[in-house]
């Protein structure tokens, strides 16, 4: 057990000693710390799998709405994509376990919004 005296820290150990991220069914705690390692992944601070345990179609609106980012230009499709979802946890741990982060020379290029 690691006691920690803000959530900063919190969020800070995790993504340190943590190999990767699956995101459970919870409320604004999860999404919070789940956006930002995956923020941090999008920016290439952090080099490691996030993913969505998508029970009984939890995740499927917060998966629409990255779709509906993408499609109107605020999410990099190849961002998008390094988002993993599945129901199957095996599966899923599968996908994490394979995943191979990709490497941008930058998370925008001129003229990109």
């Amino acid at each position: 057990m690691h006691v920690v005296g803000s959530m900063h820290e919190r969020k800070a150990l995790m993504a340190d000693r943590a190999d990767a991220f699956l995101g459970l069914p919870g409320g604004f705690g999860t999404w919070d710390e789940f956006c930002e390692v995956f923020t941090w992944s999008q920016l290439g601070i952090l080099r490691k799998a996030c993913a969505l345990l998508n029970v009984e179609g939890y995740y499927d609106p917060f998966l629409n709405l990255a779709d509906r980012a993408c499609e109107d230009g605020f999410v990099l499709r190849q961002h998008r994509e390094m988002l993993l979802a599945d129901s199957d946890p095996v599966r899923l741990l599968d996908r994490v376990c394979e995943y191979d982060p990709p490497r941008f020379d930058k998370w925008m290029g001129s003229g990109q919004r």
